[in-house]
């Protein structure tokens, strides 16, 4: 039995006010930046617009409209929408020679593509933006927020049952393989990234990618997976004892957990990500571990695995925001011997 499916299956129709909303809202920051028009063309945040999952396509932007611009393997789906209108994607270089002056994504065009558009549209200007989906992203709505929430149900589920997948012999493929088929028998769209799955002294690469090391019984295994419900992620990481902790581990799993809680504690609107960071820090210095959390203490999430804020002593200010997700996720590593990280995603309330 598939418990999940009827919790995030929605047709179209049900969030229409929701992307309208989104549609609005850059509408309205176009006009705050005196821009009359926008490409967008980052996929991610074209599935944000329309809930359309693509692997091709463009939407202009004006103030008073919105035109996405599909080639012939998503054009009838996207005929669906009701809030914006769809065009054939041949069409797409005659319409823009009309636009004087328009937006791009920074972050998504290459110089190349650029290049090639100035040669093309000799009479129309570029001009370079950043992050104007991408913030409005940052908070999400209800919709997002339960697509969320199942999707970090189900990883949970998964992680409740990794200890049955631990077989002396099996290898760090074999356990990624099983945890991957197992979400998606419980209907997840795919997984958010590839499942981490580390042995001994794997353990120690925090992104490890999983190989042929086959699972003994002294090891410790290090398990990071996510995945995704209606475009949307989860991130979580526990580590596994095959064995009784050694005195090491004992600390250093006790410092991860505390550190942990103390960030998680300082999660709510209006707190500076930096001081979550720095917090967790701290207490891990008070266990004697200076050097050994090599990465920042978490990030933002939502369509894409990793998203703005960024959760690190190091980032720009930001205070947390209501509706925002992000992740906490200290971790310990001593390379050629083992490491842990303690991971869960957090809704800013």
């Amino acid at each position: 039995m598939i418990p999940y499916l009827r919790t995030f299956f929605h047709p179209l129709f049900v969030y229409k006010e929701a992307f309208q909303h989104r549609l609005h809202s850059l509408q309205r920051l176009l006009q705050k930046k005196r821009l009359r028009a926008h490409l967008i063309t980052n996929l991610s945040n074209i599935r944000y617009l329309t809930g359309l999952q693509i692997s091709a396509g463009a939407i202009l932007v004006e103030r008073t409209q919105a035109t996405l611009f599909l080639d012939g393997r998503y054009y009838n789906e996207g005929k669906e929408l009701s809030w914006m209108n769809v065009g054939d994607a041949k069409d797409f270089p005659r319409i823009l020679k009309t636009v004087r002056t328009v937006g791009f994504e920074e972050k998504s065009i290459t110089v190349h593509r650029l290049s090639r558009w100035k040669a093309q549209f000799k009479n129309t200007k570029f001009v370079q933006t950043k992050d104007f989906v991408e913030g409005l992203r940052q908070q999400k709505d209800s919709a997002e927020l339960q697509s969320i929430k199942t999707a970090c149900s189900m990883t949970k589920k998964i992680l409740r049952t990794i200890p049955s997948f631990l077989v002396i012999g099996k290898t760090e493929r074999e356990i990624s393989w099983s945890i991957e088929s197992l979400a998606r028998k419980l209907g997840a769209e795919s997984m958010a990234f590839e499942t981490i799955v580390g042995f001994g002294e794997n353990s120690s690469r925090p992104h490890h990618h999983p190989t042929h090391r086959k699972l003994r019984k002294s090891d410790i295994v290090q398990i990071d997976l996510g995945l995704k419900v209606n475009g949307y992620c989860s991130d979580m990481s526990r580590v596994f004892f095959l064995a009784p902790k050694t005195s090491a581990q004992r600390k250093a799993y006790s410092a991860l957990l505390k550190a942990k809680k103390t960030a998680e504690k300082l999660v709510k609107k209006g707190v500076d990500v930096r001081a979550l960071d720095l917090a967790a820090r701290a207490v891990l210095k008070q266990y004697g571990y200076t050097h050994e959390f090599s990465h920042s203490l978490g990030h933002g999430l939502g369509l894409d695995i990793h998203e703005a804020p960024a959760v690190s002593a190091k980032a720009q200010k930001h205070l947390l925001k209501k509706g925002e997700v992000i992740t906490v996720e200290p971790g310990l590593y001593f390379p050629g011997e083992w490491g842990m990280r303690v991971e869960d995603t957090i809704v800013v309330e």
